[in-house]
């Protein structure tokens, strides 16, 4: 016998050694001896074997609150929840009563299940018997009650609580978060501090995403300054929820300055980085830092994988992101929508919409955004044909289309122009569907109807909105008047622009080009000296070409690249050959007042053109040229582009901040409707 206790007190090796001892005990009849077999019970959890701890404690002759306890605690932290409060109730009917071990348990219990009325019920009980000033038993019913939405009912627990451990502090601060309440959660976290209580690294890592939802870049370093001032060591989880935080609320300087203090890094630090710089506008520093990352040997997850294939998508680099898929097992593109739909969008963004539809077809799972990112894709790549029947389907399979789902087909109809299917499509959104349209369903109908000349009806229908217009739907309303060219309309919507938006320099050269196109240059002129008196900078234009898996970046005018003289010379070579044809620049695109020879030189260095050209001379025959613009490509080099196309024989898809242009033979698959 003492043999088998100093097995007991020493622990086992396997669950065949505890099956063994468990042997000995039932030969010596010791399923009396609930000391023993409730130290046998603790044991058997350490294996994960919830099965054999459940067939164990039916063993036991007359177990005691001490052996429940053991069993319900086993069942809790193995996440068998349901099986635990069956045990509770089968403690109850033995006339047991709950003690201090019990309660926080049982309230993890329920607050997983979300059963609500037993968790009261346990509430009732705790003051009966008389545990309502245990911190421990306390912090577990304040988890609960804030984990089931009752924020009111977890502060007056809180609120009453003699003594308050951080745990318990926790908890209202995620219940505030968890309910979107996040400068309410902010006060909590003030409240601790001026109580000079110390935070542990979960609670800097609550507050630190209620501040990510915020977005206010001053509170972070406000509490990345706390972390400093209370000498809270910036482990893996803090300094990662902060590299995050700081991306989220758009300081990509601040979050590498922390990324580059922080002693370990795993491969979420590492994706955080990737997917800030990836969501906020910088593709190819999120590449720069996926190289780092793999100069590293850190393998990528699934997430990291999904911020580079948005990084490729920004910048139309194709090979490199069918390169960064083999790098995750194909099954996680198939059962994972968030992956599966970041593959969808890279192709289809890079124009390959039939490999884009070969993944939406093979994905096993997909919830209603893997559908509207088929949906996209197909409007922004012209095939509205298949974009309309996708959403037919989507019915079928049960799926209830949302607002995202219609913002992809109304943008279909605006780039191919189906003005009467849009505004059915719009109208059923409300009719068929129950969905209240919002200010960007508006936007894409003002752009629709601006597009197709019906520039009246567009306004009229901003007039009619039931929420005030924003600076998106104005905009369309003006990029119709210029494609119109109606400048009476152009300048009231600049007006209204400005208000909103005063220092956009897109409204301005917007205007301005307005003016150029109609040889107002007084009018033009004066728009371009508001800019300069205001210090507001054109965004300059600016193209990405992916070559051999490098993405190369041009600017207006630029001489940079290491093979500039090569590209101006291939330029150079176009421009004669186009001559020949009989193609004149058109210099109506042009801003500044000079001369049209001049004009002819700012547009013949347009950033598009310079990324064909090295695409020219850095591709194999044959080979598909891809362009990804930051702006709206001109005029001037539309015309140009498609005539590249019939004098190289190439095949290059263009795609610019509003649409997709497949150039062919001489022509475009927008049918110069953009």
């Amino acid at each position: 016998m003492s043999d088998i206790k100093t097995r007991l007190f020493q622990g086992f090796s396997s669950l065949n050694e505890l099956k063994h001892v468990h042997a000995h005990l039932l030969r010596l009849n010791h399923l009396h001896d609930n000391y023993l077999l409730n130290i046998l019970l603790r044991c058997t959890f350490t294996f994960n074997n919830t099965h054999y701890s459940q067939l164990l404690f039916s063993h036991i002759q007359q177990p005691n609150v001490y052996v429940y306890n053991t069993l319900i605690r086993g069942l809790v932290s193995h996440n068998h929840f349901h099986e635990s409060i069956k045990s509770f109730n089968s403690m109850r009917q033995l006339g047991f009563l709950p003690n201090l071990f019990t309660f926080p348990f049982l309230f993890k219990a329920c607050t997983r299940i979300v059963d609500f009325r037993l968790g009261v019920e346990l509430h009732t009980i705790m003051l009966k018997v008389g545990y309502d000033l245990d911190v421990f038993v306390k912090t577990g019913l304040v988890c609960f009650y804030a984990k089931c939405g009752r924020l009111d009912d977890a502060c007056k627990v809180f609120d009453e609580m003699p003594e308050k451990n951080v745990v318990s502090w926790n908890a209202i601060i995620s219940g505030y978060i968890e309910c979107d309440m996040f400068v309410e959660a902010l006060d909590v976290f003030k409240r601790l501090l001026e109580m000079n209580l110390r935070p542990d690294s979960f609670t800097i890592v609550r507050i630190l995403s209620g501040c990510s939802r915020l977005g206010d870049l001053r509170t972070v370093e406000w509490v990345d300054s706390c972390i400093t001032d209370l000498g809270i060591g910036k482990n893996i989880f803090v300094g990662t929820a902060l590299v995050d935080t700081y991306a989220k609320c758009g300081s990509m300087q601040k979050a590498l300055a922390t990324f580059d203090q922080m002693l370990e890094k795993d491969a979420v630090a590492w994706g955080a980085m990737i997917q800030g710089y990836a969501s906020n506008g910088q593709p190819k520093e999120a590449l720069d830092m996926f190289y780092r990352m793999k100069n590293d040997n850190i393998k990528p997850d699934c997430y990291t994988i999904v911020g580079v294939l948005s990084a490729c998508s920004s910048l139309g680099a194709l090979k490199l992101g069918e390169w960064a898929r083999t790098l995750v097992d194909k099954t996680e593109f198939l059962y994972n929508p968030v992956v599966g739909t970041s593959l969808i969008d890279m192709y289809a963004k890079c124009g390959q919409m039939v490999s884009a539809w070969r993944v939406f077809q093979q994905m096993k799972e997909k919830d209603v955004i893997v559908w509207n990112a088929a949906i996209t894709g197909l409007g922004m790549t012209g095939h509205t044909k298949i974009l309309f029947g996708l959403l037919g389907q989507m019915e079928k399979f049960g799926v209830h289309p949302d607002g995202k789902t219609f913002i992809g087909i109304l943008c279909g109809c605006t780039h191919a122009g189906l003005v009467n299917d849009g505004k059915r499509y719009f109208s059923n959104m409300t009719r068929v569907y129950s969905l209240t349209p919002s200010i960007e369903h508006y936007g894409c109908m003002v752009d629709l109807l601006g597009r197709a000349g019906l520039l009246n009806e567009a306004h009229r229908l901003i007039k009619g909105m039931p929420m005030k217009p924003n600076a998106i739907v104005w905009g369309a309303l003006l990029s119709g008047c210029r494609l119109h060219k109606h400048t009476q309309l152009a300048e009231y919507v600049l007006k209204k622009l400005i208000e909103l938006e005063p220092w956009n320099s897109g409204n301005y050269v917007l205007l301005s080009n307005i003016f150029s196109a109609n040889k107002k240059w007084e009018d033009a002129e004066n728009v371009r000296s508001t800019m300069s008196y205001k210090s507001i900078r054109k965004i300059p234009g600016c193209c990405w070409i992916e070559v051999d898996g490098i993405v190369h970046e041009f600017l207006v005018g630029d001489q940079s690249h290491p093979m500039s003289e090569r590209i101006y010379a291939k330029l150079n070579e176009l421009a004669i050959g186009l001559k020949q044809m009989g193609y004149v620049p058109t210099t109506e695109f042009v801003l500044f007042d000079v001369e049209d020879e001049e004009k002819e030189h700012f547009l013949g260095c347009h950033s598009e053109k310079l990324a064909i050209a090295f695409g020219l001379i850095s591709t194999k025959p044959g080979d598909v040229i891809r362009v990804v613009k930051n702006i709206r490509v001109c005029g001037d080099c539309h015309v140009a582009i498609k005539l590249f196309s019939k004098v190289t024989g190439r095949e290059i898809v263009l795609r610019d901040n509003n649409r997709f242009h497949v150039f062919i033979d001489g022509s475009c698959s927008c049918g110069d409707y953009w």
